[in-house]
């Protein structure tokens, strides 16, 4: 009998977890990535767009019809763009000012409605676009709320965390960036579960700093996900550290990652250098891939250590 094709939505989760052997590091540390580039969008959002979509259609809250609201930079939007073609409902994404240059071209071709909003808004004034949006029409809107959502952290609990675990044997330290929490959070807590002394380490960038989908919380807004007691460490992160260890990876691993990954790299290393005489396993999430960043070149405006870099949302 022959197998139901595949839907893209079959797609999502199940990514690989692998290990950097090219890449510089100190003796008896090893190095693992989670590649969430390889989910069909090309990053780890399709796991909550899934998710969050799946979980609203069985409350009855999400009819046919209706629109997907959502505030984002880059990621959730491209994802819920595809999961809104694939079940039929429209996609309104409402984008600060600033964003990659591919990303507002990608998702006008999935075929989402774009909503802008002025830079200096930030994160917290596109959700709240976002919310006006659904409130103003909530028989044809629908708020996804990523950034407030518990099912963000129980989709990376039961889902991306599990994943590694089933992978790995060990692990002594997971570096994931900050976000909405949902990934650290959920991640965190499934693999201390399996790794009794786990660190849990969160990323960020500089203050004042644009990077794709991740504000310094000091310069924005506190996630509602994000529980601070739940990590061990917090590392600040520039554009251009990012960029230059996405393209370390390029160069010695034959992987293209997105730049989120690059700062996820860069911490990680930072992390073996602490566990130098110790030695360890650490796994970073690679959150996304590196071909929509391309167009950009921003590994040329990094070399060239642009002032520019710092305006736009890599992240």
């Amino acid at each position: 009998m022959t197998a139901a094709p595949l839907t893209p939505l079959d797609l999502v989760g199940n990514t690989p977890l692998v290990e950097l052997k090219r890449v510089p590091r100190p003796d008896g540390i090893r190095l693992f990535a989670k590649l969430e580039g390889e989910n069909p969008t090309g990053s780890i959002k399709d796991r909550i767009a899934r998710r969050l979509v799946d979980e609203a259609e069985q409350r009855g809250v999400l009819r046919p019809g209706m629109t997907l609201v959502e505030a984002s930079t880059g990621n959730t939007g491209i994802a819920l763009a595809m999961v809104a073609r694939q079940r039929g409902y429209g996609v309104r994404i409402v984008l600060p000012e600033g964003v990659v240059p591919s990303v507002p071209q990608i998702l006008e071709t999935l075929g989402a409605e774009l909503v802008w909003c002025p830079p200096q808004s930030g994160t917290k004034g596109a959700i709240e676009m976002a919310e006006r949006m659904m409130l103003e029409d909530p028989e044809r809107c629908f708020a996804v709320q990523q950034f407030k959502s518990p099912l963000n952290i129980d989709c990376h609990y039961r889902t991306t965390g599990s994943e590694i675990v089933a992978a790995l044997d060990h692990a002594d330290v997971l570096v994931a960036g900050i976000g909405t929490g949902g990934t650290l959070m959920g991640v965190g807590r499934r693999m201390r579960e399996a790794y009794p002394g786990l660190r849990v380490v969160g990323l960020e960038p500089h203050v004042g700093e644009y990077l794709q989908g991740l504000r310094s919380l000091e310069d924005a807004f506190m996630p509602p996900l994000l529980d601070l007691e739940a990590i061990d460490g917090r590392w600040i992160v520039s554009a251009a550290e990012s960029i230059r260890a996405a393209k370390l990876v390029a160069e010695t691993e034959g992987i293209l990652v997105g730049i989120s990954s690059g700062a996820a790299l860069h911490v990680g290393l930072k992390e073996a250098e602490r566990r130098r005489e110790r030695g360890g396993n650490i796994v970073m999430m690679f959150s996304d891939s590196g071909w929509k960043y391309l167009p950009a070149q921003p590994w040329e405006a990094a070399k060239a250590d642009s002032p520019d870099l710092d305006e736009v949302h890599w992240w």
